[in-house]
């Protein structure tokens, strides 16, 4: 990781709660840690992080996978727990009371740490908004009670703040910095084994179970209907991990009618990549396929009832974050009757033969990285920072 140039603020003893709750929050804390120590040089960090942030000079109070808990079973099955920890963490900055507390992201679990902390007089910092400018949005008077600060990864949602007067920041997102405006396409093909002359389509029907069980098999339709025209096309499929691939093979090996598909573990970004179109759930990996230039057709299905449930308290027009972020529909959206094998193979195939529909993409896609590449972990330590010396 690259370190901060140095912008002393202030050597007094500052002390920082930071509270994460997953994986990507602790690399943006761990990021966001270096930035203020180059502001404070005498600060601590203590809380709830995982190893990024420990190796960056973090204590953690508990391990961090004990919150990295997915699913509303999974939830109620270690609830007692959760409490248990969340009263450990509140007593621990109740008894010694930070400059600063800041959540970042996992908001079932940091919204109600901050919100306690501020009615405790503890100035308080919320990075990664909830999607509650997508639905549930009467969470948004909640959140004003529980932060004076909230940190956005994107404009939009700070735009959402601003109509609400809750004090907001947009610092653009960590992604657009690590990812090169240029993807190496030949590369990556390259290290994955694949044919640099052939064209690839990379399938991403989700990280987990669930996912995967509803999108997987109407993928490899997709797929296979598009095979059809395009004999010669590549298929690769990344998967998070063994459970995930285990559950690929199986669903590729129960096809009536075989097809060739690579499935690799991991490398997902790597994949996307070498890619020349992408098809994928909706989800954080939409904004990696555009942030690597990439054509993509976004497929989603739910069960009936959630879908029937979700539809009601849905805010916005598009789902994919490249549309969200354009504010116009760059890339296609098939969800629930719309997500059928034809439709998507069909968009997959228009996004593979229009030579200017991808240029006109790339340049769209460009666009929105630059705008998303703010140098987040700077711009999230000065905004800290000011309201810090405000507060002092």
């Amino acid at each position: 990781m690259d370190h901060p140039p140095s912008r002393v603020i202030s050597d007094r003893p500052i002390t920082f709660g930071i509270v994460a709750g997953e994986a990507s929050g602790d690399i943006l804390g761990a990021g966001l840690i270096y930035s203020l120590r180059a502001r404070y040089p005498r600060a601590r960090f203590v809380g709830i992080g995982g190893e990024e942030m420990e190796a960056a000079g973090f204590h953690s109070l508990v391990p961090m996978e004990r919150l990295s808990v997915m699913g509303l079973v999974e939830v109620l099955g270690r609830i007692r727990e959760l409490f248990s920890i969340r009263a450990r963490l509140m007593d621990y900055f109740l008894a010694t009371p930070p400059d600063v507390v800041i959540g970042i992201d996992s908001p079932d679990f940091t919204l109600g740490v901050e919100r306690r902390c501020r009615d405790a007089g503890i100035p308080t910092v919320h990075y990664v908004s909830p999607s509650v400018w997508a639905w549930r949005q009467k969470r948004i008077f909640k959140i004003a009670k529980s932060v004076n600060l909230m940190l956005t990864l994107f404009p939009f949602e700070a735009r959402f703040y601003e109509e609400h007067d809750v004090p907001v920041a947009f610092v653009g997102h960590p992604l657009a910095n690590r990812i090169p405006m240029e993807p190496d396409t030949a590369g990556a093909r390259r290290s994955l084994g694949l044919d640099e002359n052939k064209p690839v389509l990379a399938i991403l029907p989700g990280s987990r179970g669930g996912e995967v069980e509803r999108l997987g098999s109407l993928f490899l339709a997709a797929a296979r209907w598009i095979q059809a025209s395009r004999p010669d096309l590549q298929l690769v499929i990344p998967c998070i991990n063994r459970d995930r691939e285990r559950q690929v093979q199986g669903l590729v090996e129960s096809l009536e009618v075989a097809l060739p598909v690579t499935i690799v573990r991991g490398r997902s970004r790597e994949v996307m990549a070498a890619s020349d179109v992408v098809l994928l759930a909706s989800g954080t990996a939409t904004l990696e396929a555009m942030l690597l230039k990439k054509p993509m057709v976004v497929g989603y299905r739910l069960s009936n009832l959630s879908y029937k449930l979700l539809s009601h308290l849905v805010k916005v027009p598009h789902v994919a974050l490249p549309n969200l972020l354009a504010r116009e529909p760059l890339v296609p959206e098939l969800l629930q009757d719309d997500a059928t094998p034809e439709a998507l193979g069909a968009a997959v195939l228009e996004r593979l033969e229009n030579e200017d529909e991808r240029t006109r993409l790339t340049e769209a896609f460009t666009e929105l990285h630059l705008q998303l590449r703010q140098n987040a972990d700077e711009k999230a330590a000065d905004a800290i920072s000011e309201l810090l010396e405000q507060s002092s």
